[in-house]
């Protein structure tokens, strides 16, 4: 019934609740593994134990929680395997959204766009703030999706969002072991920038898969991967 849709100017308790339980699985303020209890909840944000199971629901719902039987709700662990699906995942819409801006006549103006978050990237490394490093890594891939126009691809891409800021924090803490001092990344994206840039389809498509194969290999090199596609258009 058109009676009980709820006026869009009017977000829920529950609505509410749930944002920001996502906020917090996203900064890693709800870490992976946090048991999530009502009581304590319910106190922190002082609503009754409705509203507050019903944002629980929609986490749920949306991959966000995991249930156990007889001891509740849980934040996700990303496995092996859940971080290879979220890479596979963004690579397929990634790679559409490049082929997309590729063809068009403003990738030039795209790759400035990108250069201004590598910039930020590097600014952040520069700080040695990591936390600002992996969001202007997210906001280049953004910003590329974003700029193929095509709603459903942004719309699916944000359906990852919070599984691939938790991959990033983990993905940080590799390369900061590895390449202490620098961030590989920051290269990897400029290298996407160049082949942008030259219009190389191939070569962009082929950077791109590498990218997210490397981010794969660093943070679940034990994940059960099917054989490798083709990568040509």
């Amino acid at each position: 019934m058109l009676a009980d849709i709820e006026p869009v100017n009017r977000e829920s308790t529950a609505s509410i609740i749930a944002r920001r339980l996502r906020d917090a699985i996203e900064t890693g303020a709800l870490p992976p593994g946090t048991q999530l209890g009502e009581s304590d909840l319910a106190a922190r944000f002082e609503v009754s134990r409705g509203p507050l199971r019903e944002a629980m629901q929609r986490l749920l719902s949306e991959g966000l929680l995991r249930s156990e039987p007889h001891r509740g709700l849980f934040v996700i662990d990303l496995e092996p395997d859940d971080v290879y699906d979220v890479y596979w995942a963004r690579s397929a819409i990634e790679r559409a959204a490049a082929i997309r801006v590729l063809r068009s006549g403003n990738r030039q103006q795209v790759a400035d766009t990108l250069a201004d978050a590598v910039r930020a990237m590097a600014e952040a490394d520069a700080q040695d703030d990591p936390t600002a490093l992996s969001e202007s890594d997210l906001a280049f891939h953004e910003a590329l999706i974003e700029a193929s126009g095509s709603r459903r691809l942004v719309r699916m891409a944000r359906t990852l969002l919070i599984e691939t800021r938790m991959c990033l924090s983990a993905l940080q803490d590799t390369y900061t072991r590895e390449h202490p001092g620098t961030d590989e990344r920051i290269a990897e994206h400029n290298r996407l920038i160049e082949a942008l840039r030259s219009g190389d389809e191939d070569r962009m498509l082929t950077l791109l898969q590498a990218h997210m194969d490397d981010a794969v290999d660093r943070l679940a090199p034990t994940a059960d991967r099917p054989p490798e596609r083709d990568t040509r258009t």
